[in-house]
């Protein structure tokens, strides 16, 4: 099996820059899938690694889905003005484009989360090392 970590269309976790992203407390990201990376350009991809009581602040993205689907950890969303619900590993939840959502981590464990972007929303927030 080849290990090469610069194929253009294998990304490995570890080698993705981590990244903050804005309106999120406690969140760094790796951008897994992207126009930089593997030149998508019809979606993207990102790992999210979420604290005990961090999360997403209440925002929106004008034009874009976004779907999470949680691996790891449990999480309270707000989806709109009166849909609020938990979710955890195996659970999927979807932000329609342009709908106000808010996502905190409610586990003593963070969460960890898969996020899909359609069209790419290629934020790059406060690059980490």
């Amino acid at each position: 099996m080849p290990t090469e970590t610069n194929h253009r269309y294998v990304v490995r976790a570890g080698d993705a820059k981590m990244y903050s992203p804005a309106n999120h407390d406690d969140t760094v990201n790796r951008r897994l899938v992207g126009k930089e990376n593997v030149g998508a350009t019809q979606l993207e991809v990102v790992l999210g690694m979420v604290a005990k009581g961090g999360g997403a602040l209440r925002h929106s993205h004008p034009g874009i889905e976004q779907a999470c689907y949680v691996l790891e950890g449990r999480a309270r969303v707000e989806v709109g003005a009166d849909h609020v619900d938990e979710v955890g590993p195996g659970d999927t939840v979807f932000f329609p484009a342009g709908v106000p959502h808010v996502f905190t981590t409610i586990s003593d464990e963070p969460v960890k989360v898969l996020v899909i972007y359609a069209p790419p929303y290629a934020e790059s927030g406060a690059v980490r090392h």
